[in-house]
């Protein structure tokens, strides 16, 4: 009896054991990892200033809503060769996509070609880098509607009339000259008997705008306006305004970020700040970076988020639009905390 017993118990036991042995393989075959989120690089033209603080904090909305990572790193000056190596650092760490605001489009144009080579995904968002091989734009309002924004909302404190001059950053930025041409021809048909008297350049210096922007006030005593061209030199030349006791006289307007200008919108030195939800735009880039990723088509028009029910997309040029330019003054300048 005892012989017959143990075969009964083997023979039970093996199919058992044989169960086992598949369910550990299955348990292993569903365990495998799950593949990682996608990687966007965050590259502004310069770090540590509150308009790509903010355009940083819009991805990283964006990234925990989609599932992304997205992470910022950026180059302590406007030096085009300083984006290019952190652009080859990122190639080398093999990042899904790189997304890029441009300080210099032709100095970069090698290392995008690097990227997309290695199969790296390359974006621009606020300024362009047309020519190279980036696969989208994110561009956050038309050359056209921020050109003829800042030159209406000067001439208005101006009458139309008299000397002005621009205080610009970087002199190969291709968003910055892109309106600025689109300032020239616009007032020239719209303002005649205002003349531009000048075009400098401060980098990303808020410091040296506002030097560059009192010469300017000392060389051209007629001069009645400036344009601060970007988030630094727009409360640069309002501060020159002020330093110089010459508000009321020298009118200016910027592309400046809301809590940055708000001191001049409110003492007069600064009439208006021509920007846009700067915030909206980094959610955006980031939304815009895990469509391309993920190899999905852009439509004409893109349901991207409840605030951005309808972002435009231009397949000719490859281009991604936030929206209309927006208007700040010191009436509506603390809806907005960067």
């Amino acid at each position: 009896m005892r012989g017959p017993t143990k075969t009964f118990r083997l023979a039970a036991t093996l199919p058992l054991v044989a169960a086992l042995a598949l369910g550990g393989c299955a348990d292993q075959l569903g365990s495998a990892p799950a593949p990682s989120p996608t990687r966007i690089e965050f590259v502004p033209k310069v770090r540590g200033i509150p308009y790509f603080e903010a355009m940083d904090r819009g991805g990283l909305d964006a990234a925990r809503q989609l599932g992304v990572v997205w992470h910022s790193t950026g180059p302590a000056s406007v030096d085009p060769a300083a984006q290019v190596k952190i652009l080859r650092d990122l190639i080398a760490k093999k990042v899904d996509v790189i997304v890029v605001a441009p300080n210099d489009p032709a100095a970069l144009a090698g290392v995008i070609a690097e990227a997309r080579a290695k199969g790296i995904h390359v974006l621009t968002a606020d300024a362009d880098a047309p020519g190279t091989q980036r696969e989208v734009f994110v561009n956050q309002a038309s050359a056209q509607g921020i050109g003829t924004a800042l030159v209406d909302a000067l001439m208005a404190k101006t009458g139309g009339a008299g000397q002005y001059a621009i205080v610009s950053c970087g002199p190969a930025a291709a968003n910055l000259n892109a309106w600025i041409a689109v300032q020239k021809e616009y007032a020239a048909a719209h303002y005649p008997k205002a003349e531009l008297v000048g075009t400098v350049y401060a980098g990303e210096d808020e410091d040296v705008a506002t030097a560059l922007a009192k010469q300017l006030i000392t060389s051209h005593p007629g001069l009645t306006g400036l344009i601060g061209e970007c988030t630094t030199s727009a409360p640069g030349v309002a501060k020159a305004v002020g330093d110089e006791q010459k508000i009321g006289q020298v009118f200016t307007v910027g592309v400046g970020t809301p809590q940055a200008v708000k001191p001049f919108l409110l003492d007069g030195s600064c009439s208006q700040s021509v920007l846009w939800n700067v915030e909206s735009l980094g959610y955006l880039t980031a939304w815009t970076a895990k469509q391309v990723a993920d190899g999905k088509p852009l439509n004409p028009v893109n349901k991207v988020s409840l605030e951005l029910p309808s972002v435009k997309y231009d397949a000719a040029t490859k281009t991604v639009l936030l929206g209309d330019p927006l208007l700040i003054t010191a009436d509506n300048v603390d809806q907005f905390k960067y």
